[in-house]
């Protein structure tokens, strides 16, 4: 006989990272500042792209909708953990649960895209420099960011609607500080043989195809720079590139480090923690390492600030 579907009145527990008392002033102390860094940090890239007309170029237009998706993928998850930090519950409503699971697969495959239309930007500005502002035109900038949040948004309604056809028997306890899918098809009791099918085929077929299209465009653009003959040439072509790889590197490596090691480990608390590094440190991160490696956001910076200081003793 197959088991009810009690998800009506079905209660969900985050357990989050830890359920030791004395850690969790630590917890949240730790994981606000995260959260303040990284919207703060963030939505100052967006407003210096914004007011700097030097940065309306195609480059700083996709860096400032990865900024907003980062801002929007803390957000997703962070507040309600420390909500429940904070009142000392841990339950979160089956349809909040959902909820979280078709923004947080939205927003991890927009950063995932975008990084890839980042890797395609850099591809155009380096291997092919005359035909740049031919190809990466705004409507053509536009049409690649819409098209990112269009397959992201169908992969998201996708995998909550996989969600919902499962049945679940009695009040379950998430090893994790927000609703993860995976976590959530691994505590179903009926089949979930096609959840996992799907999940992982999604996750090859847009995850694989977005990083073979990163490395194949870095392929090219390791190609092009060394056939630039002189040494300053090859730096300031490189210097383009740099942050972007830093922040792919940083976001790929932290995903794959913890699927995977989930996959060996099967430890559901390990793999909580480490997505700590995916889900909040590498979105906090990100304004660090595009403002400390580029001089033209720093300047950006340095004039909304002074124009924010001005105001104020002006006032």
């Amino acid at each position: 006989m197959e088991p009810q579907n009690d998800t009506q009145i079905l209660e969900l527990f985050l357990l989050g990272l830890s359920e030791d008392p004395e850690l969790q002033p630590f917890i949240f102390g730790l994981f606000l500042s995260m959260y303040l860094v990284t919207a703060l940090g963030n939505l100052l890239i967006i407003l210096a792209t914004i007011s700097d007309s030097h940065l309306h170029t195609p480059m700083y237009f996709f860096l400032s909708n990865l900024s907003f998706v980062d801002i929007c993928f803390t957000t997703t998850t962070v507040p309600k953990m420390l909500v429940n930090i904070q009142t000392q519950s841990k339950v979160i409503s089956y349809e909040g649960c959902i909820i979280q699971i078709y923004y947080f697969t939205l927003l991890v495959g927009l950063d995932n895209f975008l990084l890839t239309v980042m890797a395609y930007d850099r591809f155009v500005a380096i291997c092919h420099p005359l035909y740049y502002m031919v190809i990466m035109k705004p409507q053509f900038c536009v049409l690649l960011v819409l098209a990112s949040w269009a397959i992201s948004s169908l992969n998201s309604l996708l995998q909550s609607l996989m969600v919902l056809r499962l049945s679940f028997c009695t009040d379950l306890e998430i090893p994790h500080f927000f609703c993860e899918p995976n976590q959530l098809v691994h505590l179903a009791c009926s089949d979930t043989f096609l959840n996992n099918m799907v999940l992982y085929f999604v996750a090859a077929l847009l995850g694989g195809g977005s990083l073979a299209g990163v490395l194949y465009s870095y392929s090219k653009i390791v190609s092009s720079i060394r056939k630039i003959s002189s040494a300053q040439g090859k730096y300031r072509a490189f210097s383009t590139c740099a942050s972007h790889i830093s922040v792919v590197s940083l976001f790929y490596c932290t995903l794959l480090g913890v699927y995977l090691s989930s996959a060996v480990t099967q430890n559901a608390r390990s793999s909580a923690t480490a997505s700590v590094m995916y889900s909040v440190v590498t979105p906090m991160l990100n304004p660090f390492i595009y403002s400390l490696r580029n001089k033209d956001i720093k300047r950006a910076l340095k004039t909304l600030l002074g124009r924010g200081t001005g105001k104020a003793s002006g006032s």
